[in-house]
Parts: structure tokens; sequence; C-alpha cells
């Protein structure tokens, strides 16, 4: 594989499983220092004891002092950061009558409170070097409406005005800021162990039902991929993408297309 961004520091937060892990070895192979961030120490070091120059970090990215340390550690390591992913999400899904106020309040405090906190300690050892990328993984919820998932669309609508506005305040520091907005990954774990069974419960269907439902809604017919939103993670980072920033990019099959 050709190393696009050969040489280059970058901090997946949420980096222990799933996409993230998925992420972090993508960057790996093409040439990165990786520093692995999760709330699950022990599966973020197994993610990084597997890539060539990974170190991991155990933070929980609501937790302002842990984020600063957490940049300040791969700073130490690599000797600089040229790539925030922030990766790491959680999601509640049910009616917002059954929402309680600390559910909600910590979907904010993970989703958007978290992009923020990251993208700041990232900014502040950023401008100093006049370069760097912010990428925010984002969601096809970013830009519509979830049923029964209020939250989570809230708290991802947030994180794409953040993106334009830190696109914006930054852009003559030379650092650009986008987001990806991924598609349904029908496969990965989120939805097999978690999400089937809360969009079943929510919508009155069984989980194949669930799963054909949103297939239906794909023009190109097939589930998202962690290939495909690397894919567009590691454009996104590289020069090729120079005169790109303020996006958000939907990786969703056509599913959602404004």
């Amino acid at each position: 594989m050709y190393q696009r961004l050969k040489g280059q520091t970058a901090i997946v937060t949420g980096g222990a499983q799933g996409l993230g892990e998925a992420l972090a070895q993508r960057l790996d192979q093409e040439g990165c220092n990786v520093l692995v961030a999760d709330i699950n120490l022990e599966a973020a070091e197994k993610v990084a004891a597997s890539l060539n120059r990974g170190i991991a970090c155990k933070v929980d990215v609501s937790n302002e002092e842990q984020v600063e340390q957490m940049v300040d550690k791969a700073v130490k390591e690599f000797g600089s950061l040229d790539l925030m992913v922030s990766n790491a999400a959680i999601l509640i899904a049910k009616p917002v009558t059954d929402f309680t106020a600390d559910e909600w309040r910590r979907m904010m405090e993970v989703n958007l409170n978290g992009y923020f906190l990251t993208a700041r300690a990232a900014a502040r050892v950023m401008i100093p070097r006049k370069k760097g990328n912010i990428i925010q993984i984002n969601s096809k919820s970013g830009k519509k409406g979830s049923y029964k998932n209020s939250a989570y669309a809230t708290s991802k609508f947030g994180g794409i005005g953040l993106t334009q506005s830190l696109a914006l305040e930054l852009a003559e520091h030379g650092i650009r800021v986008n987001a990806i907005c991924p598609g349904n990954l029908l496969d990965s774990p989120l939805w097999t162990n978690s999400l089937f069974k809360q969009y079943a419960r929510n919508q009155g269907i069984t989980e194949e039902e669930v799963r054909q439902k949103y297939l239906n809604q794909v023009p190109l017919g097939r589930s998202c991929q962690y290939e495909d939103i690397a894919n567009v993670m590691v454009f996104l980072a590289s020069d090729e993408a120079s005169y790109m920033t303020g996006q958000a990019i939907n990786v969703t099959g056509g599913q959602e297309m404004r």
C-alpha cells in the first residue's frame, strides 16, 4: 500500500474496537504513528500492540484533563500531532418521552463536548506548527433527523456546525477541519450487538426486518463498510484534499445526498 501519510502522527479516539480500530489499523498501514485512545485501556493496548508504531492511552473524551493529557502524550512520544480523528461516540435510541435527562446529557457530553475537547486540544498544538488536520466521524444522522434517535441526531447535527465553525477559525493557521458522515455499518458489532435490538424494539419489527429496511434505503444496495470510511479519512488527511475544509462528506451509498 502506498503510504500517503508516512511519518505523520495521528490520534484516534474510540480506537479500541469496531470502526475506530479499523481506522487506527488503516492509518498504521498508511505510515502514521498512531495513538489509540479509548476509555477501555486494555482493549486500546491490544490494538496498539498490533500496529507498527502504536501506543495506547486511556481517555474519557468528555473529561477535559484526560483529553489534554492524551494530546500531550502523543506529542511527547512522537514529537508532533498531525491528525486528530474524533471517533468516540455512544448511541442510545429510544422515544424522547423515555429519555432521562442524564442519558441525554451523557450523549451530548461524549458525542459533542468530546469532539469539542479533542479538537481544541489538537488545535492548541497544531496552531504553532501552522498545519494539521481534524476529522470528525459524524453520521448520516448529522444531516437528517433520526426516528426515536433524537439525542444522537442532535449531537451529530451539532458536530457538523462545530466542524464548519472550526474550519473557518483555523484556516488561517493552515489547519483543515472536516467530517465524515457514514451510512449504516450493518455488519459491525455496534449493529449486531446493540442497534438491531434497539431499533427492532423502537419500531415494532424484527431484527431481520430492520436490516432489510435500511438496506432498501441505499441506492447502491449494500451496507457501509469500515474500508469505505477509511478511504475517505485517508483522502481528507492527505495533501490530495488540501483545498477541502469545512466539509461533511457523505459515505452512504447514496442514502444521503445533502
